[in-house]
């Protein structure tokens, strides 16, 4: 068995929204552990939230 022919033929993610989704989770999780801070955070982090939920529900 060859794993580096396994690892290339992985994706990250089949889906945007998905791939989106994951960004989202991982920033909401660092933000606070290392107290990363600046105006337009709260804004920011809703838009990323919402695309996410629409390209999931619209399946992409």
């Amino acid at each position: 068995m060859n794993l580096s022919k396994n690892f290339r033929t992985m994706k990250l993610t089949k889906s945007l929204g998905m791939l989106l989704l994951g960004i989202w989770l991982i920033l909401s999780g660092l933000i606070p552990l290392l107290h990363l801070s600046f105006s337009a955070l709260g804004l920011l982090m809703a838009i990323l939230a919402v695309a996410a939920g629409v390209l999931i529900l619209l399946g992409r």
